[in-house]
């Protein structure tokens, strides 16, 4: 396996620190653009139900590009497993679910609850929906079809963010973090598998 590049002792508190200083970064910006990161975000039952219906799509897809075996998936399998999984792999399921919750905040706050309405603003509903995920898409560049998978995902939360009879921010919140939770279980998972099946690793 290769060198990991990150101390892995070091990888989920930074990881942490990292994804919640993008609630800063947001504020920021919101301040920048006069906009409340905060304004479309209120808690509803319904939009915690439809995130965690909104959620199983996603982590379908996820589920079936294990299965496929191009290239570029096969690389983005191997660049998230050697990332993520030494850093990760020695913690409990409860950890993974921090982690993803920041994250799913964090992100969402930033992007959907700041960046989208911003470009929205001025170039239209549609426009600002891709420009902001094309943004998000790079932002995640891990391979070129990653940042594509990415932006595609991020207009999918885009899109879920105005599902229902009120925009509310709670929905690709949810979406998110429960995708990213479940995504980390399965890499941590597949992860100790190889460290059993090899010690040496």
């Amino acid at each position: 396996m290769a060198k990991y590049p990150i101390n892995p002792d070091d990888f989920f508190k930074k990881a942490c620190a990292f994804e919640a200083a993008l609630i800063l970064v947001a504020l920021f910006l919101g301040w920048i653009a006069n906009i409340n990161p905060f304004a479309y975000l209120y808690f509803s039952e319904p939009a915690i139900a439809y995130g965690v219906i909104g959620t199983a799509p996603l982590f379908l897809l996820f589920l079936v590009l294990e299965l496929i075996p191009a290239e570029s998936i096969v690389k983005i399998r191997k660049v998230l497993f050697e990332t993520l999984g030494p850093g990760l792999y020695r913690y409990h399921w409860t950890d993974l679910l921090i982690l993803a919750s920041i994250a799913g905040l964090s992100e969402e706050l930033l992007f959907r609850g700041v960046i989208q309405p911003w470009l929205e603003s001025s170039w239209g509903l549609t426009a600002g929906l891709i420009a902001s995920n094309v943004i998000f898409g790079l932002a995640h560049a891990v391979t070129p079809l990653y940042a594509v998978l990415a932006a595609l995902t991020g207009i999918y939360l885009g899109l879920a963010m105005d599902y229902g009879s009120d925009r509310n921010l709670l929905v690709p919140i949810v979406i998110h973090s429960l995708y990213d939770f479940l995504a980390f279980i399965a890499l941590v998972r597949a992860y100790r598998a190889r460290r059993l099946a090899d010690p040496k690793e």
